[in-house]
């Protein structure tokens, strides 16, 4: 067998540590006190797992939050339960933002190799690089659809094998991790847990110190979140499942990485989603869930933003039928009071003298308790039915009479009640005004799939024809070049390029093909990216 890694639990500085790896407080720090950070105050409380109490949220850069956020394991389609959380977490992005000022710099780990993928990609008889970029792209447009914002930058774990075998190197030269020659069998203690797992015959891997394999669930999301925000990071989020054992460890290898007492200063998660009736949460596992495509062939993304707005982002849901008709009857009583508000401002809806004092005390009122509401962890719920109870006096106001009379007209405190209305659905992400958002073709995401591939493939090709491959070697086998090897590379591989030209030359006549019918590819050294670009021919035909 190949070596593996484990992470290290005994000495008496990571006591700490070790508690939490093993589970006995998951979601809580064990054995080590959380403080809370230097920094800038953001005007508001949240709920922290790590203590387990609401925290005043201080930040380490003015007006600015660090956010890393557990992504999805690519290798089926995105269901509710994945749905709940991503939007309940974008609501809560866009209440930093759009409240109180904060701008966030968010990352989101996309893990594209993985056991799952791996079995998903037998059974299909297809590679797991095929099948994680098809469902990468799947989930993206699925968010879209829920009109969930992008993260600043999605990385892939597959993208960054070389740093995440680095920060092995350094957790093991800091003397928290060790090597095994069996998978199992010389663990140290039974609660270490694996950082770089040797791979099995026909399964991807790529070179380590240790031999081929590929990394440990926890490590990918440790390294990735390092390389983005270093040894701090304001907040980590993601489904309450995670808290242990994957958070736990996250942290207590982020600590070893950086030799620090606190990496992560918040942590909050979000309650899982229930079918009604059912204690399980949904999941692919227990075949208990509903896609997010036959959900929105049924249901719009605004209800689903104000079912989930109607609880608390960290209590679990319950789904039904009926609570998204809750959802929809709230949405078209904001709508019909709209409505009613805009008709009685043109003159198109006659009332009796409207208490217009009453009006301006509950629309400042309101204005109050939701900024209260934002402040205390987030409470949509209370927010939201701060709204609902302005409406409520808005429309009593709005009594129509069957006579025509000259009666007092107050139009600019609905005025200011409806654009009030307007910014809270904005910060939220409900769009009253706007169709729902269809689910993209399924031929859209092929066609990413299809590229990604072809892009592939091309570096591939590229990187052969620029005769880099005795060097790499060399480098990954550890170990410098002599000069007389140096002199004899040089001459190699300039008779390589000479006979590999050709390839060269039919790499760039098809990222100039590519070019044209929009897909523009970037070389950079030995990588190549690429993005959808508008055809060059649609400008050059006016």
């Amino acid at each position: 067998m190949r070596p593996l890694l484990a992470c290290r639990s005994l000495p008496a500085w990571l006591i700490g540590w070790s508690s939490r790896v093993c589970g006995r407080q998951p979601g809580a720090r064990c054995g080590s006190r959380w403080h809370q950070p230097k920094g800038h105050s953001a005007g508001l409380q949240v709920y922290n797992s790590l203590t387990r109490s609401k925290e005043p949220l201080v930040l380490a850069e003015p007006a600015t939050a660090s956010w890393y956020s557990c992504g999805p394991t690519v290798y089926d389609q995105a269901h509710l339960g994945h749905a709940s959380s991503y939007v309940r977490f974008d609501i809560l992005r866009r209440i930093l933002t759009k409240i109180f000022d904060i701008d966030v710099i968010m990352v989101m780990v996309i893990t594209d190799i993985d056991d799952k993928i791996i079995q998903r990609a037998n059974e299909l008889n297809i590679s797991p690089t095929v099948l994680s970029r098809f469902y990468e792209e799947d989930f993206k447009q699925d968010m879209a659809c829920l009109k969930v914002l992008p993260p600043t930058v999605y990385l892939r774990v597959t993208d960054n094998i070389p740093q995440i075998v680095a920060f092995i190197e350094r957790i093991i030269h800091n003397g928290h991790a060790y090597s095994t020659s069996t998978a199992a069998g010389d663990k140290r203690h039974m609660r270490d847990f694996a950082l770089w797992k040797a791979s099995k015959p026909n399964e991807p891997s790529w070179i380590s110190p240790w031999g081929n394999g590929r990394p440990g669930w926890h490590i990918e999301c440790s390294t990735i979140a390092s390389s983005v925000f270093g040894n701090k990071l304001d907040i980590h989020s993601g489904g309450i499942d995670l808290a242990f054992p994957h958070h736990e460890n996250e942290i207590a290898q982020c600590e070893a990485y950086h030799q620090c007492e606190q990496w992560g200063n918040y942590f909050l998660h979000s309650g899982h989603l229930h079918l009604k009736g059912s204690e399980e949460k949904m999941s692919k596992s227990l075949k208990n869930y509903i896609t997010i495509k036959n959900f929105l062939e049924k249901f719009s993304a605004n209800q689903f933003r104000m079912f989930c707005l109607l609880s608390k982002y960290r209590s679990a849901v319950e789904y039904s039928d009926a609570s998204m008709a809750e959802a929809g009857n709230l949405l078209h009583s904001i709508s019909a009071f709209i409505d009613d508000a805009s008709a009685y401002m043109r003159g198109q809806l006659i009332c009796p003298s409207v208490d217009e004092t009453l009006l301006w005390e509950r629309l400042n009122a309101t204005k109050v308790n939701v900024q209260a509401a934002f402040a205390d962890d987030f409470d949509t719920p209370g927010a939201t039915n701060s709204i609902m109870n302005l409406i409520h006096h808005g429309n009593r106001q709005l009594q129509a009479v069957t006579k025509e009379g000259d009666y007092p007209r107050s139009p600019a405190v609905f005025g200011a009640i409806i654009s009030y209305i307007e910014r809270f659905l904005d910060v939220v992400g409900i769009s009253l005004g706007q169709n729902q958002v269809q689910a993209a073709d399924r031929s859209s995401a092929t066609l990413h799939s299809v590229a990604e591939q072809l892009v592939g493939f091309r570096q591939e090709v590229r990187k052969y024809a620029l005769a880099l491959d005795d060097r790499e070697l060399a480098l990954s086998e550890g170990r410098e070049l002599s000069q007389e090897e140096k002199q004899k590379l040089k001459e190699r591989r300039k008779q390589m390029l000479s006979e590999r030209q050709p390839l060269l030359q039919a790499c760039d006549l098809l990222r100039q093909d590519l070019g044209v019918i929009g897909i523009n590819i970037k070389d950079r050294g030995v990588t190549s990216s690429w993005e959808m670009m508008e055809q060059l021919t649609k400008g050059k035909e006016k």
